[in-house]
């Protein structure tokens, strides 16, 4: 397996670094791209204000989602758990006991490349790894590769070089980054998630009020939320809920809203759930005390007003848009249906859905929770008593 080594202080990682990453991968055909944050660089201090480990940590990961690799793209914290200065040798010899029988590639951009000689025991390091060196800028010539390829080469011969340009790639400065993000300026440059995990925990000068995101901002927070695989769904709930609302009448930007947040706890495993129905105090039947589908709808409600200040609207219609209930609002209608019917949704008789909930609204919702019972009854699960008295109400 050939595996690639990626590391950086990423003091944020940005676009620049996805872009170099993903050129690498597909070029080297890599099995595995492992990032791995630094902990203490020897060649500089880091800033002032730079976010925790934990928090660099987790800025990564993100980053490393955004690659679309899934499992084939992790983030080791190996160098930020190490103490003193983070020395690559050592953490190619601390890879190397990981993947024994692997082939190890270590990516690096152009600055780093053209020095590596000067680094601790380079010698070592070229041992235990390959050298992928890529360059992000017009200045980043292959003259200057070869030179240096060939230096390498005559002082260490048993170095395994690959270099490349990625032409097209925004060179990206990280100290310019940072002032931009305390400007309130530089999202652009990173990856949705990356830049909503920055404002939620007001890293890098950011003071983001969540109670007041404008729609802008709201989406990268509540895309921070999210595992990467559910990032399209919720973006097509957000485009679903605009035509649905749009169509009947409804508030779009409320319908937004409850879009962007309805699977903000998605992610959380019970233990996880059951710990936010006690901070909020959610009281569960007996029914979703055992189903964990049904709670990521109450804790979703719960943070989206707790955190993001959403007002009793938006809170009522994350909080049915999993079960239904008897009596639903337009907007608790439009953010239910949204998420049945967004355009990443592939069940049989989806399309004949869509088409009804077009048609008129109430048609199909009632559609939509009979198809729900019909495949709950099918696969012998219970269905929640909401959904029977939504069903119900309906078919009067």
């Amino acid at each position: 397996m050939k595996i690639g080594i990626y590391g950086g202080t990423f003091n944020p990682p940005h676009l620049g670094h996805i872009a170099a990453a993903r050129a690498v991968f597909e070029l080297l055909r890599l099995d595995r791209l492992v990032l791995v944050p630094t902990g203490l660089p020897p060649h500089k201090e880091l800033p002032a204000g730079t976010p925790t480990p934990d928090q660099r940590l987790e800025l990564t990961r993100l980053a490393g989602e955004q690659l679309g690799l899934g499992e084939r793209v992790e983030t080791l914290d190996i160098e930020l758990r190490r103490t003193g200065p983070s020395y690559t040798a050592d953490t190619l010899a601390q890879l190397r006991e990981r993947y024994p029988e692997d082939e190890l590639w270590l990516l690096m951009g152009t600055d780093m490349f053209l020095t590596l000689q000067t680094w601790r025991e380079p010698e070592r390091i070229l041992s235990l790894a390959g050298i992928a060196a890529f360059g992000r800028t017009e200045e980043d010539t292959e003259e200057l590769f070869s030179v240096q390829r060939e230096y390498l080469y005559r002082r260490y011969p048993q170095a395994r070089i690959f270099t490349l340009t990625i032409p097209g790639v925004v060179d990206v400065s990280s100290t310019r980054l940072r002032e931009q993000l305390a400007r309130g300026a530089g999202g652009e440059l990173l990856a949705p998630a990356v830049y909503g995990r920055i404002l939620r925990d007001k890293l890098y000068g950011t003071d983001a009020d969540l109670k007041h995101l404008p729609l802008k901002n709201l989406r990268p927070v509540a895309l921070s939320y999210l595992k990467h695989r559910r990032i399209p769904h919720v973006l097509g709930t957000e485009q679903e809920a605009i035509r649905l609302a749009e169509r009947y009448g409804g508030d779009v930007d409320r319908a937004r809203r409850a879009a962007l947040l309805h699977d903000c706890t998605k992610k959380l495993d019970m233990e996880a759930q059951t710990a936010l129905c006690r901070q909020y105090g959610i009281q569960l039947d007996e029914l979703e005390r055992k189903a964990l589908k049904l709670l990521h709808a109450k804790t979703g409600a719960a943070v989206a007003r707790d955190v993001f200040g959403v007002d009793e609207e938006i809170y009522h219609a994350i909080w049915w848009h999993t079960t239904g209930r008897a009596g639903m609002t337009l907007l608790e209608k439009i953010i239910y249906l949204a998420d049945y019917i967004e355009p990443s949704r592939d069940f049989p008789g989806v399309e004949d859905l869509r088409k009804v909930c077009y048609e008129d609204l109430d048609r199909g919702l009632l559609m939509g929770l009979e198809m729900t019972i019909s495949e709950m009854e099918a696969m012998g699960n219970p269905v929640h008593r909401a959904t029977l008295e939504a069903r119900d109400a309906l078919k009067g």
